[in-house]
């Protein structure tokens, strides 16, 4: 105990008897028990703080990797997403492209009809 041994100790009752006496050792004892109980709890509670703090510190390590994960992974969605509109609105564009050509060829259809109907008249 506290690096002491067994004659350390022996010592040390022999002079806490001298100077204390047979009637307040008992009482010594157990102030000085309580006392040891009360650090060592003191010290229990700090290391289970500091653990605790440090496993803190280690979830918001994580928290922090996991939303920059997630930050990533928007950026990746959202230039996804453009790329898509782009695509979409190409389709878009050349869906009316058709339409228009074709109202195009209606109308050179027509023409050419008008055209062979004005001949087959004359």
């Amino acid at each position: 105990m506290f690096g002491m041994g067994l004659t350390e100790i022996f010592i040390v009752a022999v002079i806490a008897i001298i100077f204390l006496g047979p009637e307040k050792l008992p009482n010594a004892m157990v102030q000085i028990a309580k006392f040891f109980r009360q650090i060592k709890k003191g010290v229990t509670e700090a290391k289970e703080t500091l653990d605790h703090e440090l496993r803190l510190e280690e979830l918001k390590e994580n928290a922090n990797s996991y939303k920059n994960r997630f930050q990533e992974t928007a950026h990746e969605l959202i230039e996804t997403a453009k790329l898509d509109n782009i695509y979409n609105d190409t389709e878009i564009e050349r869906e009316e492209l058709e339409v228009v050509k074709e109202e195009k060829k209606k109308k050179e259809n027509k023409k050419i009809n008008s055209n062979d109907d004005r001949r087959k008249e004359n």
